[in-house]
């Protein structure tokens, strides 16, 4: 089983993100949870959501302590949880991160998804939107497939665009 651990903020579209993460896994043939983790909700509070990943069924639905992957939306919330607590010692770390945020001890994957967005004019409410182009760079690294992240993202989202966010993140990301 795959688990990952997504760090974001409310209004970032997180809990959007590992939804469509976990749809696309299932369009790949996989078995997929999406679930997320939130107190009173307001926008700017942290949101954490959990997406496993498996060949086989999955019958666990509680919190993951021991992620192969953590994503983090948002570098400030590195500040207020430690995100990296439990992760596999082999654990990855996705960051959205404008300077290349590098994460000691762990394979560190940044990519610049809010100027992505930003840069196709991708905002809701003030906002950019990160999950779209959070599904391209997970499509680069290998967790789903390219034609299921834009297949899941063109059934969701009418903007074209958010196909575009998606395809550039793919392709700014280091593997």
């Amino acid at each position: 089983m795959f688990e990952i651990r997504l760090h974001s903020r409310g209004g970032q579209g997180g809990v959007t993100a590992a939804k469509l993460i976990a749809y696309a896994a299932f369009l790949d043939g996989k078995y997929a949870t999406a679930t997320p983790l939130y107190g009173a909700e307001r926008r700017g509070a942290p949101v954490v959501s959990f997406i496993r990943i498996d060949d086989e069924p999955i019958r666990i639905y509680s919190q993951i302590r021991n992620p192969d992957l953590v994503i983090v939306l948002d570098e400030s919330i590195m500040q207020l949880v430690d995100v990296l607590n439990g992760i596999k010692p082999e654990g990855k770390v996705f960051i959205n991160s404008q300077g290349g945020t590098e994460v000691e001890g762990h394979q560190t994957y940044p990519v610049d998804l809010t100027s992505i967005s930003l840069s196709l004019d991708l905002v809701l409410a003030g906002n950019p939107i990160l999950n779209t182009p959070l599904i391209g760079a997970i499509a680069k690294m290998g967790i789903i497939s390219q034609d299921s992240a834009k297949q899941v993202i063109a059934e969701t989202f009418r903007d074209e665009r958010n196909v575009e966010a998606a395809l550039r993140a793919y392709e700014e990301l280091k593997i």
